[in-house]
């Protein structure tokens, strides 16, 4: 019973592929409603109508995670649907692989706003339904380069430290309305974004599978379990956490 999401209503934003749609559909077969949200509405459409196949309950919305606007609008659709929010996953996320001295301000700006502006927009739109049920659950979604520098990723890296910093302050300011906001630091997972990094950096195959003390790389599947855990009555008293799901990497010396 403690991981039963019954009657529980989930937003993953990016959840419509790679690791989020993993834990959309792990958090579903929980039994949580599900709302797919992101900007693609191909994408969207894709994913809801294959997590239909396993008779979860799933709607789509349309959403630009860095606007405020498009954030309070996704909000009030998903009210209308369910009627609550109980669950918020803010997994999704960009990168743009250069050397630091060659980002513009721009390029730098953008990995920030999608990968940690959104976090605070997204979450602190569903607060206030939190606070009125008394009770809800935010996952953020860093990264390995929360605790790693990354030459060719400085913008992603500084991002998914500030995801660990942000997940901290919040936990620390929400726990007194029963709200646990916690992260999930992801290794080396095999998703349409890191085969992209696997082309662009020579050798990372093979070297993440050395270090990695579990022999491989991980799948999207992998995240279920753990995203499953911090959306259930499991996690009631885990907050500001930071948990890697790496195979062992970040603890190999």
């Amino acid at each position: 019973m403690n991981f039963d999401l019954n009657g529980k209503v989930a937003i993953i934003t990016g959840g419509n592929g790679g690791i989020g749609y993993a834990m959309a559909k792990a958090i579903g077969e929980a039994g949580a409603k599900i709302v797919i949200a992101g900007r693609n509405k191909d994408k969207n459409i894709k994913s809801v109508n294959s997590l239909k196949d396993y008779n979860i309950k799933v709607i789509s919305v349309e959403i630009d995670v860095d606007n405020e606007e498009s954030c309070l609008k996704m909000i009030y659709q998903v009210m209308s649907e369910f009627g609550k929010i109980d669950i918020l996953v803010n997994n999704a996320g960009t990168n743009i692989r250069k050397r630091p001295e060659e980002y513009s301000l721009d390029e730098w700006k953008s990995i920030i706003d999608t990968n940690l502006i959104s976090m605070f927009i997204c979450s602190k739109a569903c607060y206030k339904h939190f606070v009125k049920n008394r009770s809800g659950k935010i996952i953020n979604i860093g990264s390995m380069h929360s605790l790693f520098g990354a030459p060719l990723g400085s913008a992603y890296s500084a991002s998914k430290g500030g995801v660990v910093q942000l997940t901290k302050s919040f936990a620390n300011t929400w726990a007194p309305n029963n709200i646990q906001v916690n992260a999930i630091l992801p290794g080396y997972i095999d998703t349409e974004l890191t085969r992209k990094a696997r082309i662009d950096i020579p050798g990372l195959e093979d070297r993440v599978k050395e270090r990695t003390p579990a022999g491989r790389w991980g799948v999207p599947d992998d995240l279920g379990g753990i995203a499953v855990f911090l959306s259930s009555k499991a996690s009631d008293f885990v907050t500001g956490t930071a948990i890697p799901v790496d195979g062992g990497y970040s603890i190999n010396g």
